[in-house]
């Protein structure tokens, strides 16, 4: 027999607010790494003068690294299913 709608409500709702903070916290991640990476690539060219070569090069990893991470989620999300 199924539960009345009452019922399943808190179930739904938790369920739903933990899938929404997995992806808030996969954007924050995401967000957090590559700002790093820039901030790191520009101090590093104030400090040896190569503007904007380590900017870049910061950008090229972020970028890097944000991909790993959305092959990491979408590799799992279909491992899942």
């Amino acid at each position: 027999m199924t539960k009345p709608d009452e019922e399943r409500f808190p179930e739904q709702f938790g369920r739903s607010v933990r899938a929404l903070s997995d992806y808030m916290g996969i954007g924050l991640q995401i967000a957090v790494s590559f700002a790093l990476f820039v901030l790191a690539g520009s101090w590093a060219d104030g400090k040896f003068g190569t503007s904007p070569l380590l900017l870049l090069a910061g950008v090229a990893l972020g970028m890097l690294g944000m991909a790993l991470v959305l092959m990491k989620v979408v590799r799992k999300a279909n491992h899942k299913k």
